[in-house]
């Protein structure tokens, strides 16, 4: 399996895999000249795509389907079926043959068995995914404000991990721009996950078996890719877990195309 991040952040997400049959793409927020670039850096072509897979209904996740569906009428986008009584403008503008709407159960695509998890955020619906092939799984979890027992669990034993590193809590704090009701957001239980908080979620995943982690959705305002790093590393150092030993810390940017990970 391959995977790379191919942008994260308030200004668009879109994470790439690809395994022996199908190549899919975990949300699609770029403007379809952005996504048509970033995949030819890694060899790919829009009309490659398989499938989409959908977070939620974010404009930063969902606002390049509408355009990348219509220019590629192979490519399918997978929703939970629940979605469809809440009436999202958003997504019942969308070709309707071109959406599968799944049930939370354990679906496939090509030789790909994706399953789901519900995530805590300020969206009508938000949903994590791993991707199992060829005894390898992939997950991403971004945009949740708390990380339960059973999303540690969900993501428990993952090869490769894209997990949430949104801010550093004192910066967002301190931040001048930022309303009081905006801080409240981010930091309640369905907004985003800290630094901090993604470390100690990380204490308690890698030793389930995670070798891989990119830290991902990072605020340009209250965040550093440095200052994401070296947070997380001290606090897994802290439990005795040596980054770069018993787990690889990667991070994903907005702006640019992240490492490509060869599974």
């Amino acid at each position: 399996m391959r995977t790379v991040n191919l942008a994260s952040g308030s200004k668009g997400n879109s994470t790439y895999f690809e395994s022996n049959e199908a190549k899919i793409l975990v949300d699609e927020g770029l403007t379809y000249t952005n996504i048509k670039e970033r995949l030819s850096q890694i060899g790919v072509t829009p009309e490659e795509i398989d499938a989409i897979l959908l977070t939620h209904e974010h404009t930063d996740h969902l606002g390049g389907i509408a355009t990348f569906l219509k220019k590629n009428p192979h490519t399918k986008v997978y929703i939970p079926s629940f979605v469809q009584a809440l009436y999202l403008s958003g997504i019942m503008a969308l070709p309707q043959s071109q959406i599968e709407w799944y049930r939370t159960s354990d679906f496939f695509i090509k030789d790909v068995t994706v399953s789901c998890a519900i995530l805590p955020h300020d969206s009508n619906f938000c949903v994590g995914y791993s991707l199992y092939f060829g005894g390898l799984k992939c997950s991403i979890a971004t945009d949740l404000g708390e990380i339960k027992q059973e999303i540690i669990d969900f993501l428990a034993g993952s090869t490769i991990l894209y997990l949430e590193s949104n801010h550093d809590e004192h910066i967002l704090m301190q931040n001048p721009k930022y309303p009081p009701v905006t801080k409240k957001r981010i930091l309640g239980s369905h907004g985003h996950l800290s630094n901090t908080t993604c470390a100690y979620a990380l204490c308690k995943l890698v030793p389930t078996g995670v070798k891989q982690v990119v830290l991902s959705h990072l605020s340009e305002e209250n965040n550093t890719p440095v200052l994401a790093y070296t947070t997380v590393k001290r606090i897994l150092g802290e439990h005795n877990i040596i980054e770069g030993k018993h787990v690889c810390v990667d991070v994903a940017f907005q702006s640019k195309v992240g490492t490509i990970f060869n599974l």
